[in-house]
């Protein structure tokens, strides 16, 4: 059975005291047996959050990285820099990254080989607009961005350092959720096109989360379907009292 993983992505969220504050309940919480827990903040508190999760092994992981070890790119993070700074995992190709700040397909592979090969894990985002779900381009769009982000690469180091996160880009901070129907489908197909590309065992093992306004009030009926293993979290993991609500609920769903 599959490790159900909760990843809580701050964004360009929370200050100092609220880093802090979070941090330490995090750390001080009794939380559920099989599950696996992961934050992600911004770069500027990424070595505070790591030192305060140190020994209670939350994954502290960065948002997106430079795939350059060094280099003229002014106000970038290399890949090294945020392994520095204490992250064991680094999120690719979020939305965000892609429709905002441009990043393309080949800038979110070459992101996820530099994390691979520096030792880190990966958080492979994928997901359609609006338009694009409406256009039933659903399944050509994040199958595309699914081969893209992980053709050629080994079977075992896919399912063992990749978790891919299903986040449809109409769903996320718009107070929409895709049906549990709607995820489980995209996340079928998910599974089964990294069974054709990869193999039946390693598709098994693959981590396969749903993003996309994850709450408390939704989480449960989300991890119910047999493909979706976990949420990749905005807005719901900016307190400790929703994502700790998140936690519980992931324990209940295996």
């Amino acid at each position: 059975m599959r490790t159900p993983y909760l990843a809580g992505n701050w964004k360009m969220h929370l200050g100092r005291a609220e880093v802090d504050a979070f941090c330490a309940a995090l750390a001080g919480m009794q939380r559920p047996d099989g599950v696996r827990v992961g934050i992600f903040p911004t770069d500027v508190w990424l070595e505070r959050t790591s030192r305060a999760l140190a020994g209670s092994e939350v994954v502290v992981g960065a948002q997106t990285c430079r795939p350059e070890h060094k280099g003229a790119f002014t106000g970038e993070t290399s890949v090294t820099q945020v392994q520095d700074a204490g992250a064991s995992a680094v999120i690719v190709g979020h939305s965000e990254r892609r429709h905002v700040l441009g990043e393309t397909d080949a800038d979110v592979r070459a992101r996820l080989d530099a994390a691979l090969a520096a030792g880190l894990d990966v958080l492979l985002c994928v997901g359609e607009t609006l338009e694009q779900r409406e256009a039933n381009q659903t399944d050509a769009v994040v199958l595309g961005q699914l081969t893209a982000g992980t053709e050629g690469l080994d079977g075992a180091l896919l399912s063992e350092r990749v978790s891919i996160a299903y986040e449809p880009v109409w769903a996320i901070g718009t107070g929409k959720v895709a049906t549990p129907d709607q995820a489980q489908a995209v996340h079928a197909s998910i599974r089964a096109h990294l069974a054709q590309g990869f193999g039946a065992p390693a598709a098994e093992r693959s981590c396969i989360q749903y993003g996309g306004s994850v709450k408390p009030g939704n989480v449960s009926e989300l991890l119910a379907c047999p493909d979706i293993d976990g949420a990749l979290v905005g807005g719901a993991s900016l307190t400790f009292d929703s994502f700790a609500a998140l936690i519980v609920a992931a324990g209940g769903s295996h």
